[in-house]
């Protein structure tokens, strides 16, 4: 099959965490160390390997390019798009362009894209299924869109964006004061509802779930933030999973949580699958949960399309399976595949 990649492509835009960084570093002596693969280029190379034809679309929010796109008789687009135009909030509207133009592709629709970013919304969902996830309120400006009763301490982000934008240090507050500045905070710089969460003190778990009608929840992955500073909140900020030339980046990594019981481990792979059900996700996905001490499992948000570079925890779980990366690959292509026939 003739495989067209498409992915966002606009000034500032990283295709992994710290090419902005590293670009704009004064140059160093020795041996120039060789940059990461994409996970585009590592898609493509899985996709060769496969027997397919892929080559890539750059998605630079110009109308050509979505003339282009609607044009391309590609048999399919993997789509690695998660905004247009660096508006994270379009993510959704390129998945029903796809649509719109008859596109076959991998991944999210436009509702399961929705959902992942309107977190309040996506959270109603899960309680509707009796999924627990932190209690909250949402509020804009002054008004108050949903709310339920929260205590401190709290976690206080933007309502709509992905990628832990806007989720600092200060986004756990702990009284009147913080919390006021902190939803300003929201406000200015997003333009945003502030979701107001009861922060969760516990272990950080992803659930990564392939697959279509006979979905499989991967071995679980751990994001181990134990070593941040203990005057800094335990929590996957921008600067632990982004900002390479943070202190908060060197001490965290991401491994398989080996240590859990098997009672355990059953309980977030059937509370992933859940989710991802409610949420109506495809072919692949994770799901972010906090393990308390006393072993109850909260949902904080789901991730339809998560990143697939080599050294993510998506295909972390799935390396963890047994399954190579063109395994993965594979299996994404063929479920996508199987949905239009």
């Amino acid at each position: 099959m003739r495989i067209a990649i498409v992915f966002d492509s606009w000034e500032g835009t990283e295709s992994y965490p710290g090419e902005n960084a590293e670009a704009s570093a004064p140059p160093r002596r020795g041996r120039k160390k060789k940059p990461p693969l994409t996970d585009r280029q590592a898609i493509a190379k899985a996709l060769t390997e496969l027997g397919h034809e892929p080559f890539e679309i750059p998605v630079d929010g110009k109308p050509s390019t979505l003339t282009k796109i609607a044009r391309e008789n590609a048999d399919l687009f993997f789509n690695l798009t998660e905004s247009y135009a660096g508006d994270d909030t379009k993510e959704m509207h390129f998945a029903a362009f796809l649509d719109l133009v008859g596109k076959k592709y991998t991944g999210a629709g436009p509702d399961a894209s929705y959902l992942a970013m309107e977190k309040s919304v996506a959270k109603k969902i899960m309680r509707f299924h009796e999924i627990d996830t932190p209690s909250s309120a949402v509020i804009y400006k002054g008004q108050i869109e949903h709310f339920q009763d929260i205590k401190f301490p709290l976690i206080v982000k933007p309502a709509s964006e992905d990628a832990s934008k806007g989720i600092d240090a200060k986004s756990v507050v702990d009284s009147i004061k913080d919390l006021m500045e902190r939803i300003e905070y929201i406000h200015d710089e997003f333009d945003a509802p502030a979701l107001i969460e009861e922060y969760i003190d516990g272990r950080e778990i992803y659930a990564a779930v392939l697959g279509n009608d006979k979905a499989e929840a991967l071995p679980l992955i751990e994001l181990d933030l134990s070593k941040l500073p203990d005057d800094t909140p335990r929590i996957a900020g921008y600067d632990v999973k982004f900002d390479v030339n943070t202190e908060a980046y060197k001490v965290t990594k991401s491994a398989p949580a080996h240590d859990l019981d098997d009672e355990t481990v059953e309980t977030i792979h059937n509370i992933a699958l859940e989710t991802w059900r409610a949420l109506k996700f495809r072919d692949y996905g994770r799901v972010d949960c906090r393990l308390t001490k006393e072993g109850k499992v909260y949902v904080l948000e789901a991730n339809p399309n998560p990143w697939l570079d080599p050294s993510a925890e998506f295909f972390m779980a799935a390396k963890e399976s047994g399954r190579s990366y063109t395994d993965m690959i594979r299996e994404i292509v063929e479920g996508a595949v199987a949905r239009y026939r």
